[in-house]
């Protein structure tokens, strides 16, 4: 027995020097994973583009191949063309109308900056007339806005000379990721049925099955989420937008769209995409503030309560509280692609724990004992 202890103790002593041996000897030459690093940051952004993208037009896919006319119907092919063509006209109709409006909204809140700090300064003013605030002194804030004002002109007027070689680079970075990505799309969606049967061949005979349904789990668990977060930004970017609109905000196309994208961080983003609003509507009115909130209130109210459950529903469940802890980790690991990925792929991994766990289960009950049926005497 002692014996039996002692290799125990020496396996697994030798085992953690490995590893830790291990662990010295790649932190030694880092320099050949750094090759694999650049790869891996290269292709993410399409990667992840290419996958929102299939999981959105998948099912649209999947719904052109039911059409059936006599002896007409469409392949998985003419579907996928069919939906190319929709997209690039969806695109085309959005470059034509959205993208000028946004830019022109953009270089005239960029050129309006100097101009917030003399509005503040005239809200400010208002307010200190009023009786409940006459014995505040603003003066102090005042000064913090203008010299905040100055400060960020004069960061992105530097900006603007200095950082000609980023520009270079992400016009590069941006024109090679709209070439990658529809060609990525176009396989993905082409060839996407096959991998689940391709993955099956290559397992073993005892697990195909088994690990089939798992990958189908997180397949729908994704699908899930990223069709719903799309559904949900642009609810809540169309319906701020619309509402700016008519309380008559500067700039309300470019705060509602900065609103939609903000929702993708779960519970955090609607406080992240109002305050732009609230920094705009200040430089016009309190009252104008007030529209802002009762806007931005409305929409989540009515997203929270009757787009997310329809949508997303319940199918991740996962307590807010744990949504909180796991943004908080991501965003002080990652920053902001860190916030919007954390609640998917802790989804994904809880979904495959929970799996696993039940095949654990069912591999180590105990099989119920038979009943045993009574013999019959001989007086019987």
């Amino acid at each position: 027995m002692k014996k039996a202890a002692n290799s125990r103790l020496m396996f697994w002593s030798v085992e953690l020097l490995i590893v830790a041996a291990l662990i010295w000897v790649c932190t030694q030459i880092s320099f050949l994973f750094s090759p694999i690093g650049v790869f891996l940051s290269t292709i993410f952004i399409p990667l992840l583009l290419s996958g929102v993208l299939f999981y959105l037009l998948n099912p649209v896919v999947k719904l052109l191949e039911k059409i059936r006319w006599k002896k007409f119907h469409v392949n998985r092919t003419g579907a996928v063309a069919i939906v190319f063509l929709l997209l690039i006209g969806i695109l085309v109709a959005g470059g034509v109308w959205l993208i000028p409006r946004l830019v022109n909204q953009v270089s005239t809140l960029v050129g309006s900056i100097p101009d917030f700090a003399k509005s503040s300064e005239a809200v400010l003013a208002k307010l200190m007339k009023h009786p409940l605030l006459q014995n505040v002194d603003f003066s102090k804030y005042l000064n913090q806005i203008q010299s905040a004002f100055a400060k960020y002109a004069e960061g992105f007027m530097s900006g603007l000379t200095t950082g000609i070689g980023a520009v270079i680079g992400t016009v590069t970075t941006v024109t090679v990721t709209a070439i990658t990505v529809p060609v990525m799309l176009f396989y993905m969606l082409k060839d996407g049925e096959r991998f689940m049967p391709a993955v099956q061949r290559w397992l073993p005979a005892k697990h195909a099955d088994q690990t089939v349904e798992l990958l189908s789990r997180m397949n729908q668990t994704i699908a899930r989420y990223v069709g719903g977060q799309i559904v949900e930004c642009l609810f809540v970017g169309t319906f701020t937008a619309i509402g700016y609109m008519l309380f008559g905000l500067k700039y309300a196309l470019l705060l509602g769209v900065f609103s939609g994208l903000c929702n993708l961080i779960p519970y955090v983003g609607p406080y992240i995409g109002i305050l732009p609003a609230l920094i705009v509507a200040f430089t016009i009115s309190t009252n104008m503030v007030l529209y802002v909130v009762i806007v931005v209130v409305v929409v989540q109210q009515v997203d929270g309560n009757l787009v997310y459950p329809n949508i997303i529903g319940r199918s991740l469940q996962i307590h807010p509280l744990t949504i909180i802890i796991i943004l908080l980790a991501a965003g002080n690991i990652a920053g902001l692609m860190g916030m919007i990925l954390a609640i998917p792929l802790y989804a994904v991994v809880k979904t495959v724990v929970q799996y696993l766990y039940n095949i654990w289960q069912l591999d180590h009950s105990e099989p119920e004992p038979a009943e045993k049926t009574p013999k019959l005497s001989r007086k019987d």
